[in-house]
């Protein structure tokens, strides 16, 4: 499993539905990245002025990052984003 050290987050992508709730399928056009995932990881915090500023989330929170942010890493055959916590956006509750 990852441990993230510092202010870095683990988390796994969301995959966005190919159908709509009302059960039509939706064609193989070319998508955006997701930005929507899951913590599976929270390091310790950052170091300010030799204080420990500890990262405000959780295991388990869905969260909105910014597009395009983070090192894709694949891990037991599973897909995650390491990321700074600075770039998690909001937590979806």
């Amino acid at each position: 499993m990852l441990k993230p050290l510092h202010d870095y987050v683990v988390l796994e992508k969301l995959k966005e539905e190919e159908k709509t709730q009302s059960g039509i399928i939706l064609t193989k056009e070319p998508k955006d990245q997701p930005s929507r995932g899951v913590v599976v990881a929270v390091g310790p915090g950052k170091t300010e002025d030799g204080k420990l500023i500890p990262v405000d989330l959780k295991e388990g929170q869905r969260v909105v990052y910014k597009k395009y942010s983070g090192t894709e890493i694949t891990e037991d055959k599973k897909d995650y984003l390491l990321i700074k916590a600075e770039d998690i956006l909001a937590v979806i509750e």
